[in-house]
C-alpha cells in the first residue's frame, strides 16, 4: 500500500546547519588536519571564480558558521574576520574569467579549489570539497560531500572566504570600470548588467565570452555571416 501523506503541513523549515562531525570522523582515523573547500562565482558572466580552503582549530570554531548564501553580507563580512582570525589555515586562489573561456566553469572551480588547498599554510590529511566531484592532483585524500556547505562547518567556512573576497573584487571592479555596476550585481546576469552589455559590450579580460549572451551573439553573427555568403 501507498503510504498516507499527512494532511498537516509543517509549522516551519527544519533547515540543516552545519556541524563538525565529519572532520571528528576524520580526526578519530587519524586523518587530521582536515581542510574544507569551496568555491564562489560560477554562474556570474564576469570576473573570476573564486575558491578558498579552510583550516578550523577545533577548540576556536567560530559561531554562526554556514552556507554563504543563507548569510548576509554583514553576516559574511563579520564571519570572515572570525575565520581570518581564529582558523589554523587559510587560502584563497581564483581562475580568472580567460582561464574559464579556455576550459568550462567546472573544470575552472575544481582547478581553483585545487590551488587554494595548496596554499595552505600546513599540509591536510583529507580535504572536503563541497559538491560532487574531487579536484584532480590534490596533495591529499578528499571526500566530496553534496551541500556540503549545509553539512560540514570547515566548507561552510571555506564558502564564506571565497564569497566575501569575490565580492571585493568585484567591487574592485565596479570602482574601475563605473559603467557596468559590477560592485551591485557582482557579475551576474541582472537586467541592469544585461543592459549595460548590450550599450558597452564585453570588457577584454573581465567577461566571460564563452558564456551566453556573448557565446549566441557570436552565433547569431556567424550564422548571419554565412546567410550572406549563400545570398550572394
Amino acid at each position: 500500500m501507498a503510504r498516507a501523506r499527512s494532511d498537516s503541513p509543517p509549522l516551519f523549515e527544519i533547515l540543516e546547519r552545519p556541524d563538525f562531525s565529519v572532520e571528528t570522523r576524520a580526526i578519530a582515523r587519524g586523518q587530521w588536519p582536515v581542510a574544507g573547500m569551496d568555491e564562489a562565482g560560477r554562474g556570474p558572466l564576469a570576473g573570476p571564480v573564486v575558491a578558498a580552503a579552510v583550516v578550523l582549530d577545533p577548540k576556536r570554531i567560530p559561531a554562526g558558521l554556514d552556507d554563504s548564501k543563507r548569510l548576509t553580507g554583514i553576516q559574511r563580512e563579520e564571519l570572515f574576520s572570525e575565520i581570518l582570525a581564529t582558523a589554523l589555515g587559510v587560502s584563497m586562489a581564483s581562475v580568472c574569467a580567460e582561464g574559464i573561456d579556455r576550459s568550462d566553469i567546472r573544470k575552472a572551480s575544481l582547478e581553483a579549489m585545487r590551488r587554494s588547498l595548496c596554499g595552505l599554510p600546513l599540509a591536510p590529511k583529507l580535504a572536503l570539497a563541497d559538491g560532487r566531484d574531487v579536484p584532480p592532483g590534490l596533495p591529499c585524500d578528499c571526500e566530496a560531500l553534496v551541500k556540503g556547505d549545509q553539512r560540514s562547518q570547515s566548507i561552510a567556512a571555506a564558502s564564506i572566504v571565497a564569497k566575501v573576497m569575490r565580492d571585493r573584487m568585484m567591487t574592485g571592479c565596479g570602482q574601475t570600470d563605473t559603467r557596468y555596476g559590477f560592485e551591485i550585481h557582482m557579475g551576474y546576469a541582472t537586467a541592469r548588467h544585461r543592459a549595460a552589455i548590450d550599450v558597452h559590450g564585453a570588457v577584454a579580460r573581465w567577461h566571460r565570452v564563452s558564456f551566453a549572451p556573448f557565446r549566441l551573439a557570436d552565433e547569431l553573427q556567424a550564422g548571419a555571416a554565412n546567410d550572406d555568403e549563400f545570398a550572394l
